[in-house]
């Protein structure tokens, strides 16, 4: 039996890894090698790999945690979670056929999976032209025409914000647009706003030359901000109890300040955690749940 099983190996399950193995207990990491950031070029906002493809980062923490004696590692998708024996039971697809581990602490740090808007020619642009977070993306298209897709507060606020990186026109498809003082802030920052619904990206992908609208009309446009719906990127938080909460974009699992889930023994990091996402949260949520897990297995009165 593992002391943690840890499922996830984005920068969550990573960071997560390392405090637990520079305290020399037993760790599965299990990484069904399907990061949310696999449609990034480049990784932005973590201090001294700004720029570096997330590929690559994963790597170099994958091979340093690989030094560590008490540190293995499960390529294939965690399918299944049951409490059982005074742990956890985990069941792992892999091309070989499901393998069962067991661990006496649970880590999840599955990610979420992005539920994009049907729009015509939207997937090919995704992690490129089509972006969701300015600060992740919005240098790399500094200086295009710049949409924002969708009204209601959540548009709002990205279409105030984007005109630090170049003209933008709010794309609202009909939705709420907010109250007078928030009008006279879009006004003031020059956010053109567009109510008929974008139908289709054109250009040659994953470039973006434009958008076409519902009544024919074609907006030229380098660049599309969109806040895609989000899930958890596994059931195994449900399966197993987990409470949740609803965020702005999706559920997210309840934690406390130790990353505690309310199932005893279950910790989780990263984004499927909360509402705010991005590479140096999921990693500093993922030390948390590494470091009070190892503790709960030192003082049981603590709790798990």
């Amino acid at each position: 039996m593992f002391d943690v099983i840890i499922v996830g190996g984005g920068f969550a399950g990573l960071s997560a890894a390392l405090p637990l193995a520079r305290a020399r207990r037993s760790v599965l990491l299990v990484d069904a090698g399907q990061p949310r950031n696999r449609f990034a070029a480049a990784s932005h906002n973590l201090v001294g790999h700004d720029g570096r493809a997330p590929a690559e980062i994963r790597a170099d923490a994958r091979r340093q945690l690989a030094v560590y004696p008490t540190v293995a590692f499960a390529d294939g998708q965690a399918s299944a979670a049951v409490r059982a024996d005074g742990g956890f039971l985990v069941g792992i697809g892999t091309p070989g056929g499901t393998r069962h581990e067991r661990g006496r602490r649970l880590i999840l740090a599955t990610g979420v999976r992005d539920e994009l808007p049907a729009i015509a020619s939207l997937w090919e642009r995704w992690g490129s032209t089509v972006i969701h977070c300015p600060y992740c993306h919005g240098y790399e298209v500094a200086g295009r025409a710049i949409g924002v897709l969708g009204g209601g507060a959540m548009g709002a606020h990205k279409a105030a914000l984007l005109p630090d990186w170049g003209p933008t026109t709010w794309f609202t498809g009909g939705d709420e647009e907010g109250d007078g003082a928030l009008a006279a802030l879009l006004d003031e920052r020059g956010v053109r706003i567009e109510r008929t619904p974008v139908v289709a990206l054109l250009g040659e992908a994953p470039d973006l030359q434009s958008a076409c609208l519902a009544d024919g009309r074609i907006v030229p446009l380098g660049a599309l901000l969109v806040s895609p719906r989000t899930q958890p990127a596994t059931p195994l938080a449900a399966q197993l109890g987990c409470a949740f909460d609803e965020g702005p974009t999706g559920p997210h699992v309840r934690v406390d300040e130790r990353r505690r889930t309310t199932v005893p023994g279950v910790y989780a990091a990263g984004d499927v955690t909360q509402p705010m996402h991005s590479a140096v949260l999921a990693a500093a949520e993922g030390v948390l749940a590494g470091v009070h897990a190892h503790q709960s297995l030192v003082f049981p009165e603590a709790g798990a």
